[in-house]
Formats: C-alpha cells, sequence, structure tokens
C-alpha cells in the first residue's frame, strides 16, 4: 500500500460556486495516474466513507483521462460564507486525500 499523496503531483479542493466544493487529485506519472483510477481507491463510495457524507451529496466524479486526473464535487450543507461555514475558499478540505491508502 502507497499513501495518495506519494502518487500524485497535485491534490487540491476549492469552490465550484457558493455551493458546492470540487476536488482534483492530478497525476504526472501515467503508471501513478493508472494504478489509482484502477484500484478503486477514490471510487465514488469510498470518497463518500471517507468524507462521512451521503451519496447523494457527491455531484459529479470523473476520471478524466486525457489530464491524468479524477475529479469529483461535493455539495456543501450551507453556502460559502454563511454562518457557520468553516473555510469560505474551500481550499482545505483535501487533507483526508492525503491519507488515503492505494494498494
Amino acid at each position: 500500500m502507497v499513501k495518495l499523496r506519494e502518487l500524485a503531483s497535485t491534490i487540491r479542493s476549492k469552490n465550484a460556486g457558493v455551493d458546492h466544493l470540487t476536488f482534483d487529485v492530478i497525476f504526472r506519472d501515467p503508471s501513478a495516474f493508472a494504478r489509482v483510477r484502477d484500484s478503486g481507491a477514490l471510487a465514488p463510495e469510498r470518497i463518500c466513507a471517507l468524507y462521512r457524507i451521503p451519496r447523494e451529496r457527491l455531484t459529479h466524479h470523473c476520471v478524466f483521462e486525457p489530464a491524468q486526473a479524477i475529479k469529483f464535487t461535493i455539495r456543501r450543507l450551507v453556502p460559502s460564507g454563511s454562518p457557520g461555514e468553516t473555510d469560505v475558499f474551500g481550499a482545505q478540505q483535501y487533507a483526508p486525500l492525503f491519507e488515503v491508502e492505494v494498494p
């Protein structure tokens, strides 16, 4: 097993409008991309378990071959900037992805 952070060149999150967060996991190495893609480590059900969200909050999931990237989007519970919201820019939500183990 290897950690996702050791295989990906970029792991990031950001706002996708005021009510969604989008995540990008990008790879420089084609074999690392294929390893993660084929392992299911970032399959929708695994992402939902990692972020402890119901499946309906995961609104998009895309394996984008031309960019060697896996992208997904989660609906926020409250809009960005609302009272009680903890990350206005959505730029701090990617950290749990660092510890994902890839066979």
